[in-house]
């Protein structure tokens, strides 16, 4: 007998397989059963810092002291009066040796140091970056002279280059005229780099990419370094020049033979 029309149609639970265990807790509801037991439910902890004082429970410990030098295995309890005795910190520096390594330092200043560091890593660290210049096929000789220097600050300052020359209308008809202009820009620019994929034609697009010989690091290093001589230079000319001791005993004397010339004058 069919159902009224408009009245909700209810699934028939269907009974698990053989073999299958069907569980009810909070980690496996609404999921489809699993076979042989309930879903793993255990979380990874991640630990970033090492163990320090209290948090190292091993029964013994290799200790290495504040300047380096090797104590010995010891029990953790003699370590950690050592370490308050000291005013320092125990902490555990090779977890996976046996017994753990742990050393004497002082854990703030050494988190300190290490994000400084990691700082400086960052500051310095350089990616490459993929720099485009676009031609035409009939390009003005001044735009082209513009688009090399473009080319060339870019590839100066330790990135890739990519030059597109994009064709129009018949111009598709001729690419060995934009592969003669794509070689002549690697030519123009082989003092700073060189070609890394040849051209290649894409649809409309013809595509070469220069890169530089230097890398990103090297140029923003030599970079500071002209930027730091610069700012040397500039204070030694602003300062006014001493007068040689000829001229200035000169302009002394010059004020005593005058005063003895207005008096006779007089």
């Amino acid at each position: 007998m069919r159902a009224p029309r408009g009245a909700v149609r209810r699934r028939r639970a269907r009974a698990p397989a053989p073999g299958w265990t069907v569980t009810a807790d909070a980690t496996t509801a609404g999921d489809p059963p699993r076979r042989g037991g309930t879903a793993r439910t255990t979380e990874e902890q991640h630990i970033s810092e090492p163990r320090i004082n209290d948090r190292i429970r091993v029964p013994e410990v290799r200790l290495v002291g504040p300047g380096g030098e090797q104590v010995g295995i010891v029990r953790v309890e003699d370590a950690l009066r050592l370490a308050q005795e000291a005013d320092l910190d125990l902490v555990e520096v090779a977890p996976q040796a046996r017994p753990p390594v742990c050393k004497l330092m002082d854990f703030g200043k050494f988190k300190y140091e290490a994000d400084m560091k990691a700082r400086e890593a960052r500051k310095n660290q350089a990616n490459t970056v993929l720099k485009t210049v676009r031609l035409r096929l009939k390009i003005d000789p001044h735009d082209y002279a513009t688009k090399k220097g473009q080319a060339e600050k870019f590839l100066s300052a330790g990135d890739k280059v990519k030059v597109m020359i994009m064709f129009r209308g018949r111009e598709q008809s001729r690419p060995e005229m934009g592969y003669r202009l794509l070689q002549r820009m690697a030519g123009d620019v082989e003092e700073l780099g060189a070609v890394e994929s040849a051209p290649t034609q894409d649809g409309r697009n013809m595509v070469m990419v220069i890169g530089p010989h230097r890398k990103k690091a090297e140029a923003r290093a030599e970079q500071r370094r002209r930027r730091e001589s610069t700012t040397e230079q500039a204070p030694a000319e602003q300062a006014p020049a001493e007068p040689a001791p000829a001229e200035q005993a000169s302009a002394e004397q010059a004020p005593a033979e005058r005063a003895p010339a207005e008096g006779q004058q007089a």
